[in-house]
């Protein structure tokens, strides 16, 4: 689970990788899912990416899974 911590900008998460609770930037993201060009405008979906300030792992994760 994530929380907040006094940093700026980040959360403290637990990384895979590191095998630590560290700092992660996390953003949302729009993605577009569809390779064809006329349904793109339909296929945008939100994602959470969580970077690892210490090792650089990244993960994302679709939002809604309707």
């Amino acid at each position: 689970m994530a929380t907040t911590d006094d940093s700026f900008n980040g959360l403290t998460e637990y990384c895979d990788e590191c095998e630590l609770d560290t700092l992660h930037e996390v953003s949302v993201q729009i993605r577009t899912e569809s390779t064809k060009k006329e349904n793109a405008q339909f296929s945008r979906e939100p994602y959470r990416v969580s970077e690892c300030q210490r090792c650089g792992h990244r993960t994302s994760q679709r939002m809604n899974n309707a």
